[in-house]
């Protein structure tokens, strides 16, 4: 069988009758007769080679294949109805966002930004991480809704993006508590020779931090590079090495008194961004989220 040989107005008289359990609910909510429901069911089956109810006395139970193409169902038409609420622009029910970070943002940052929506019953968060050309192309595809960003997206016609700034974080320089308590390091002048952990070659920062080193002589003795911030904060917290990064990445750390800071670079900034498609569909929670104060989304 193939995809267009599948009636989706039957399936649609077998999603409702297996919601409600019973021929004549299902007929008198669809406006119809129970024979012409049981029609519109009996063709399905034809169509699919497989029963989809079994009767028990006046009991409708689902075959396994019925279980399964319930299941489908239960998928296509959801989505269906969430489609038609977008399109309509209501805001009543549920609210699914779709939100897509590069693997290199930090995830404090991420829990930061949708934080005013994780109180939100009526909220359905999907959150999804990666390289940003991948997400950029899933935006287009409107599988996304947002893709947060610590670099801007180049203007292409072909590709028409919004990309809002969202706001800024200088660069910390932390350690280990035990060992660097009340003392102050300049970055970059004295960090040569020290053990240090660095975001990995792809994070937007880390030509900058190289090229600081360079104009000012200073060669830091790497131990790790980590394109994952997640990682990164670990490295920070349990290796006992500085690590630079933005105090929003280890902002646990910070307040607990487990890494300080001891030094920082107001001429790095990693700069966050939130970039959508001109064309979307109007979602209210995601557009309160983009206007929110730069310095308030930022916050560690």
């Amino acid at each position: 069988m193939k995809l267009e040989q599948l009636n989706f107005h039957h399936l649609f008289y077998f999603w409702r009758v297996a919601k409600l359990g019973h021929l004549t609910q299902a007929a008198q909510e669809l406006h119809t007769s129970q024979s012409a429901v049981s029609a519109q069911i009996r063709q399905l089956e034809e169509r699919l080679g497989e029963a989809l109810f079994a009767r028990e006395g006046r009991r409708l139970l689902l075959t396994d294949t019925g279980q399964l193409v319930l299941a489908y169902a239960e998928n296509i038409f959801g989505l269906s109805q969430e489609m038609l609420g977008r399109l309509q622009g209501r805001t009543a029910g549920i609210t699914r966002l779709r939100v897509g970070s590069v693997a290199t943002l930090s995830r404090n940052y991420q829990e930061n930004w949708i934080r005013p929506l994780l109180a939100d019953p009526s909220v359905v968060l999907t959150l999804e991480s990666g390289v940003l050309e991948g997400l950029l192309t899933r935006l287009m595809q409107h599988q996304l809704d947002v893709v947060l960003a610590n670099e801007t997206v180049p203007s292409d016609p072909d590709r028409p993006l919004h990309c809002r700034f969202l706001g800024s974080q200088s660069i910390s320089l932390v350690g280990p508590a035990s060992r660097w308590a009340s003392q102050s390091l300049r970055v970059p002048e004295d960090l040569d020779g020290l053990d240090i952990a660095l975001p990995g070659p792809r994070h937007a920062l880390r030509a900058q931090f190289d090229a600081l080193c360079a104009s000012a002589g200073v060669s830091p003795r790497l131990r790790a590079e980590v394109d994952d911030m997640a990682m990164l904060r670990l490295i920070a917290r349990d290796s006992g090495w500085l690590t630079v990064l933005p105090e929003v990445v280890v902002q646990d750390e910070l307040r607990t008194g487990l890494l300080v800071t001891v030094g920082q670079s107001t001429t790095l900034q990693e700069r966050f961004y939130a970039i959508t498609t001109p064309h979307r569909h109007r979602i209210e929670l995601l557009e309160q989220l983009l206007v929110r104060a730069p310095a308030e989304q930022a916050g560690s």
